[in-house]
């Protein structure tokens, strides 16, 4: 069934109205007709819906049932990502969605290649925030992941606390043979509730200094494997790693 995640104004009472491309989207793509199903999410929160009325801008809803959904990660994670080159990082906001993720803030770090002006960043936020609302639809999450603004690897630390701050660093895949920084170590001291900073480099990797300064702020290097990871797939790794050890393993055991 067709999910859309609906800003808060749009819902008055039982009723939810739905506009835009959302609307483009229910009317010309899915071609859909007035008693049919969908469903509409806010907040957090969740309702099975029935079209009661389409016109020529609006398609207005009403609410049928409260959904109890359980789709989200029992933990918080947060992607802070080296800009890479090209369209990577479209690719990474879109499969780290529809892995979990909760907040993504990109990083202007001292190997990154690409260069934000104030005009393009607001384009490539934007950008960025379509993906992730469709990439939420599709995957059916709850919420929307939150698309930060430009951050520096200082701003980041400081802004806000995290639980766990781990760096995923090449460094340890190459020279941790002893699995000094194993990243089961590491996940086996997060608990449910807490909140995960993943930092991940652009294509050049960490600089010696970043390193050095993120040492010192306490951020733990976690190694993804005795393979050297494209900036890419490295998010995806440990995203995948996260889920399958809190939502299938511990359920298991």
């Amino acid at each position: 069934m067709q999910r859309y995640f609906i800003p808060s104004d749009q819902w008055k009472d039982d009723t939810v109205t739905i506009i835009d491309d959302d609307y483009h989207h229910i009317v010309n793509v899915m071609r859909m007709k007035e008693g049919q199903s969908v469903i509409c999410s806010s907040n957090g929160l969740s309702y099975l819906c029935e079209i009661k009325q389409i016109d020529d801008r609006s398609v207005i809803c009403e609410l049928i049932e409260k959904l109890t959904e359980q789709q989200e990660l029992p933990i918080s994670v947060t992607l802070a990502q080296g800009l890479p080159k090209g369209d990577k990082l479209d690719l990474i906001v879109q499969k780290s969605t529809e892995l979990g993720m909760e907040h993504f803030v990109p990083l202007q770090m001292d190997r990154t290649i690409v260069k934000w002006d104030h005009k393009k960043e607001q384009k490539k936020l934007d950008r960025l925030r379509k993906i992730a609302k469709e990439a939420s639809e599709q995957s059916h999450r709850s919420i929307v992941p939150v698309i930060h603004a430009k951050q520096s690897l200082k701003e980041l630390i400081q802004s806000k606390t995290y639980n766990h701050l781990w760096v995923a660093s090449e460094l340890e895949a190459k020279d941790d043979t002893n699995h000094s920084s194993s990243f089961k170590a590491a996940i086996q001291q997060v608990n449910e509730g807490d909140h995960i900073l993943i930092i991940v480099g652009p294509e050049g990797g960490f600089s010696e200094k970043e390193i050095s300064y993120l040492k010192r702020q306490g951020c733990q290097s976690i190694r993804l494997g005795p393979r050297i990871l494209r900036t890419e797939t490295a998010p995806l790794y440990a995203l995948s790693a996260i889920s399958f050890y809190f939502e299938e393993w511990r359920c298991e055991v």
